[in-house]
């Protein structure tokens, strides 16, 4: 059977990457994505991933092309075998020969402030209003808000420690007034509840010994989102988006909203200029500037 991917007990090879994931503190999620990945070249491959040579990596991404694996699936297969290759198994030679799809950036999905309020208001309960007031407010992943901790509210300092953000990394995100009131009703009525706990997740889940997945925190947006006739598509992404545009269209920084957002390259935050409309309709273009005089002659035909 397939040394990465057998049943039962954990091979030493899966156990090896699930060990070099967590020395270098990947989120729970990222771990599963990489080991779903890495899976799906082994079963492919029908042996043991470590015996994989260059023609085998080639032939792999030739045929997921040829299956029509959509660019950002192929992509995401690609970091978890460039990471396997590199880190587990010290075959970078391997890595080398891994290439990336290109592809167009869709313009991401984002509500109005007005269309913000009635998605909010349209959540069923405290906790739900709260996490994805979480989400905007502070501007979030959705597997970050699962993952906030009743400890991680710097309530003194008006911050949310972020423990484990995309790539491990961790930052602090900001903690408006209006947030942390919330975040007040909603500690005093699940301690009321009994399923928050003071070193417990901050939005747990059925159990209380459990986050709430992110799986349910988008069924969530959805329903409210239907609720609120929105008809627009959307996710919890699409509220870390809105965020990130409407501190855009308020005059803040670039930069700022690229640390706020935890993104490592400039060019990802930037990206939000394509939807700003309300920065794009407060410049001035050049034409304005002419003051063309309205034109002679002969009307035209037709």
């Amino acid at each position: 059977m397939n040394e990465l991917i057998s049943i039962g007990t954990v091979s030493p090879l899966r156990q090896r990457l699930i060990d070099d994931m967590t020395m270098r503190r990947f989120s729970p999620e990222t771990q599963r994505n990489y080991l779903r990945d890495v899976g799906r070249f082994a079963t492919w491959l029908g042996r043991s991933p470590h015996t994989a040579s260059t023609e085998d990596i080639r032939r792999f991404q030739i045929e997921q092309q040829q299956a029509g694996v959509p660019a950002p699936t192929m992509n995401s297969i690609v970091a978890a075998l460039r990471f396997f290759f590199t880190h587990t198994l010290d075959r970078p030679d391997l890595a080398r020969k891994l290439v990336r799809t290109a592809h167009a950036r869709k313009i991401p999905v984002v509500l109005t402030m007005a269309e913000m309020k009635r998605l909010l208001d349209a959540t069923r309960c405290l906790k739900h209003q709260a996490a994805l007031s979480v989400a905007y407010g502070a501007g979030l992943r959705v597997a970050e808000v699962s993952a906030l901790k009743v400890s991680d509210v710097d309530s003194k300092r008006k911050l949310l420690r972020i423990e484990r953000g995309k790539g491990g990394r961790y930052r602090n995100a900001m903690l408006p007034e209006g947030l942390l009131l919330l975040l007040r009703d909603w500690w005093r009525a699940g301690r009321q509840q009994g399923v928050l706990l003071p070193d417990g997740w901050l939005f747990p889940g059925q159990n209380a010994r459990v986050p709430i997945s992110t799986r349910q925190l988008y069924r969530v947006v959805v329903e409210a989102a239907e609720a609120a006739d929105i008809t627009k598509r959307v996710g919890p992404h699409t509220l870390r988006h809105s965020f990130a545009t409407h501190l855009l269209e308020d005059g803040v920084d670039i930069r700022v909203i690229q640390a706020l957002l935890g993104h490592a390259k400039l060019g990802t935050t930037a990206f939000y200029t394509q939807v700003a409309t309300k920065t794009m309709r407060a410049v001035t273009s050049p034409l304005d500037r002419l003051a063309l005089a309205p034109p002679h002659g002969e009307p035209p035909d037709g």
